[in-house]
């Protein structure tokens, strides 16, 4: 990125953030607060050339460590914190998918999934529909993804940031990856905020783009969620929280951080109160905040399996679960988007809790297939567009 970029980046995120005073100050008037908090992992554990023996280590870490990290943590409803792996098929092998549906079955967190594509050159439409449908069926084997009447759903994150072609050609290729992801399955993306160019305009909201299959980042803006409401457009887009930030009491160190846990630098107490202070809500019920983070856990294990993700749960209980002024909850992707639609449905809406099955029913994991790895098809599809 351009220095001139990162300086107009900030400015634009400043002058959005306070523009929306209004809207946050509503949020305030109205007890008590539920915050449902979300954690995304562009699970990613071959990535920056590792070796095999580091792959399968980090896999092996994590389901080592997770569970001694979230043990002594409870949301308002007695639930732990539970993680949304979103993994890619080019590292389906050395049973790490296996692995991660074994943590899993035990409550953990659940999969959904991470696709990088057009990176040695444009990926097609054709292409595309063909890698994700074959993603879903082969994943499936394991139980992996939730139905919506008798159909396997699925939440996405695009690599690379790049979702529907939004980098110039780089890292997809297809103007009409909206469609797509709607016509194979895809309940919700999951990718933004990014810090780059492919950020959409329209921040810090929760709405539906319609896709322009002859233009690229048809995400740019769309149709908010509202309560009573009803979808519109092809891909709902839930965007995490992306706010200015002072990271020292100079000037020079405003930055717009969003909402990564990666320990870079660490996320602080005073971080964790603009991700709610930045009130992402649905139109028409104010008093529901969802905090969605991310991390790529498996590069920021030191963030994310250790002291810096126990402090953000920690002071997330201590803060935000009084039972009076705020009730925590802890979701996966998946059981965000279903307390979404119940709101976008005019539930009654009273506890989160009673919507987190609400369209999407919950995977049945099942790691006893002996499957260690991808495919042919599925590895040949990548290929074509991708070596990572």
């Amino acid at each position: 990125m351009s220095r001139l970029f990162k300086i107009t980046f900030t400015l634009s995120t400043i002058f959005k953030y306070l523009k929306s005073y209004r809207t946050r100050e509503v949020v305030k008037q109205q007890t008590p607060i539920h915050i449902v908090f979300c954690t995304v992992d562009h699970y990613e554990p071959g990535t920056r050339g590792a070796s095999r023996n580091t792959e399968i280590e980090r896999v092996d870490m994590l389901l080592k460590k997770y569970p001694e990290v979230v043990k002594e943590h409870v949301d308002s409803a007695g639930n732990h914190p539970k993680r949304t792996w979103f993994f890619p098929p080019h590292y389906h092998r050395y049973n790490t998918l296996r692995k991660l549906v074994a943590l899993c079955e035990k409550g953990y967190g659940e999969i959904e999934l991470h696709l990088h594509h057009g990176k040695t050159r444009p990926d097609t439409s054709g292409n595309l529909k063909k890698t994700l449908l074959q993603c879903v069926e082969e994943y499936g084997c394991f139980g992996i993804f939730g139905s919506e009447d008798g159909e396997k759903k699925y939440g996405f994150i695009h690599g690379d940031w790049a979702l529907d072609n939004s980098l110039n050609g780089k890292y997809c290729g297809v103007n009409n990856e909206l469609q797509i992801l709607n016509q194979t399955g895809c309940y919700a993306d999951f990718t933004f905020p990014s810090l780059i160019k492919s950020n959409p305009k329209q921040i810090n909201s929760i709405y539906y783009a319609i896709d322009n299959p002859k233009k690229p980042k048809s995400y740019d803006r769309g149709d908010s969620v509202k309560k009573g409401g009803g979808e519109s457009g092809d891909l709902m887009i839930i965007q995490g929280p992306l706010h200015p930030f002072f990271f020292s009491k100079k000037l020079t160190s405003l930055r717009t951080p969003g909402d990564a846990i990666n320990g870079n630098p660490p996320v602080t107490k005073k971080r964790v109160d603009f991700w709610v202070k930045t009130g992402i809500h649905i139109k028409g019920k104010n008093n529901w905040i969802f905090v969605k983070t991310h991390t790529h856990g498996a590069t920021d294990s030191n963030a994310v399996l250790g002291n810096e993700i126990d402090g953000i749960y920690s002071y997330l209980e201590s803060k935000y679960n009084d039972g009076q002024n705020f009730i925590l909850h802890y979701v996966t992707a998946r059981e965000l988007y279903n307390i979404i639609k119940a709101v976008e449905a005019g539930k009654s809406c009273e506890n989160p809790e009673e919507y987190r099955d609400y369209l999407i029913k919950k995977p049945c994991y099942n790691s006893s297939p002996d499957i260690s790895k991808a495919s042919d098809i599925l590895k040949d599809l990548i290929a074509k567009t991708y070596n990572g």
